[in-house]
């Protein structure tokens, strides 16, 4: 059974920072680029920023420099380090694979930048 499980958003003022972690399972983690997605109320969901198998990253422009992404393979999770977060980060963030459907997205977690 496929799973990500999301977790570490919360509610910081603008400027302030977070670290999203997700725990992926009943994959093979490390053959798969992993990606973070987002999505604010009322928009799509869509994707900010991914890491290839081999650590290889890509943000969408919004997010460049003042989001990190980063894997441990070896324990199946990919996190989320954001900096400077503006009130437009505002969504639930979801992990998942990139270019590929489980057809399983996990609960997602709420970030909320807001002063």
């Amino acid at each position: 059974q496929v799973q990500f499980v999301e977790s570490g958003g919360g509610l910081v003022q603008p400027g302030g920072s977070l670290r999203l972690s997700c725990a992926a399972s009943g994959i093979n983690f490390g053959v798969y680029v992993m990606g973070w997605y987002r999505q604010a109320p009322g928009k799509q969901r869509e994707l900010v920023a991914h890491i290839t198998n081999s650590g290889s990253t890509n943000y969408q422009n919004s997010v460049k420099g003042r989001f990190i992404i980063s894997r441990d393979n070896a324990k199946n999770t990919v996190s989320l380090q954001m900096h400077s977060l503006k009130p437009e980060d505002t969504a639930v963030y979801y992990c998942n694979a990139v270019g590929v459907s489980f057809g399983s997205w996990g609960q997602g977690t709420q970030v909320t930048v807001s002063s």
